[in-house]
């Protein structure tokens, strides 16, 4: 398979998405829908998790319902197998739960 040539606008496409679903607490759950049920990885504050299933645990299992965010870089990378490496940088300010 051929690198995707669109990669820098599916990476940060994605991120806005993700973010837009993150935010709002109705609809924080089908973020599983992006994730692959086996083969997804996703590091939290130092632990890696694998799957759906176990990353779903993770945000579930997080305390505050708003979070603040400075996304300083997206930086994406086409993958041999046409898929995109997405790698997100920034900062995050949880916010009171008022």
């Amino acid at each position: 398979m051929a690198l995707n040539p669109q990669y820098d606008a599916i990476g940060k496409g994605f991120v806005q998405q993700y973010y837009t679903l993150f935010d709002d607490p109705a609809t924080r759950a089908t973020l599983a829908n992006m994730y692959n049920v086996e083969t997804s990885f996703m590091t939290f504050e130092g632990v890696q998790l694998q799957g759906a299933v176990k990353i779903m645990e993770k945000l579930n299992s997080l305390t505050f319902q708003k979070i603040g965010r400075l996304i300083t870089s997206v930086d994406s990378q086409p993958m041999f197998d046409g898929g995109v490496l997405i790698n997100v940088l920034g900062r995050l300010q949880v916010c009171s739960n008022v």
